[in-house]
């Protein structure tokens, strides 16, 4: 089996093991599936589960897409992949929960491969998971992190964990709102050393997202809440359309690229809501969340 194959293999595998799990969480709605296919080479397979009895909306996308010509924002930062044809695979999914005590959580794990005139120019593997609280528990963040650094060890261990763990509060950043869009997790990209190795990890991150949202779901499903928590619950909602649409970098490649814009935006949040000049009171719960959106080391000790 080539390379690419197994990829892509592994991918819809954990897209029905994934959706699975997050049918039998959530105990009353199923996930309904679109598959579509793409003029230029390729198509996928999104599934949206809605309504639920814990998830509000759950969207889990696997995409297998190709083309010969890549986006300027691509190629300009690339010059090997000028000209080249190239196939991209991968999983995305996004879980607005109902619960405001729940976070909402984000993972994708994803491969790419360029080529000219059939010999492969470029490859590389990407992918991370990160949570976003409205009302943080230590006790969660502490958990997806030890899961986090646990499927790091084969890999480099606590170095791998530190790069990783970085360059999320980095790229997961609003530099407009001048916090983290939430407690971080693990992002990386461009992985290309060691096709066997890179891939164990990127199973790895896939098979590891479960273990680490899972238990946050089970705790903070059923916490009693009223109409305060969730407006603020859409309010902070805000703050994730804000950041797929300025800065995310798959979403921008996938709609500069002729992708399948109802796929791609199947991120955003089926409710939310803006206000203009917003401050949470002084000492309320509310207010506590800002001093979880700045990077953190929550692993550690402090000397």
């Amino acid at each position: 089996m080539e390379d690419f194959d197994r990829v892509r293999d592994y991918l819809t595998g954990l897209q029905d093991r994934i959706c699975a799990a997050i049918e039998a969480a959530d105990g009353q709605a199923r996930f309904a599936e679109d598959r579509w296919s793409r003029a230029e080479g390729g198509g996928g397979r999104t599934r949206v589960l809605r309504d639920g009895a814990v998830f509000e909306q759950a969207g889990i996308g696997y995409s297998d897409v190709s083309g010969t010509k890549l986006p300027p924002s691509a190629s300009a930062s690339r010059p090997e992949l000028a000209g080249a044809s190239w196939r991209a695979v991968g999983v995305s999914l996004v879980f607005h929960p109902r619960n405001p005590y729940l976070p909402t959580t984000h993972a994708n794990v994803r491969h790419f491969r360029a080529q000219r005139d059939g010999q492969t120019v470029a490859w590389w593997f990407g992918g991370g998971f990160d949570l976003t609280p409205f009302y943080p528990f230590d006790e969660d963040v502490l958990h997806w992190h030890r899961v986090a650094r646990a499927l790091c060890e084969p890999f480099g261990g606590q170095a791998r964990y530190d790069a990783h763990k970085r360059w999320c509060d980095e790229y997961f950043f609003l530099r407009h709102r001048d916090e983290t869009r939430g407690v971080g997790g693990l992002f990386f990209d461009d992985l290309h050393t060691d096709f066997d190795a890179d891939f164990g990890y990127l199973r790895a991150v896939g098979d590891g997202f479960l273990d680490a949202y899972l238990p946050i779901v089970e705790r903070r499903k059923d916490t009693p809440h009223g109409e305060r928590e969730r407006e603020f619950q859409l309010y902070r909602r805000g703050r994730y359309v804000e950041f797929n649409l300025v800065y995310d970098r798959g979403t921008l490649f996938g709609l500069q690229s002729g992708g399948r814009a109802e796929s791609i935006l199947m991120s955003l949040p089926p409710r939310v809501r803006w206000e203009y000049g917003y401050a949470p009171q002084a000492g309320s719960a509310e207010a506590r969340l800002a001093g979880y959106l700045r990077p953190r080391d929550w692993l550690r000790k402090p000397a």
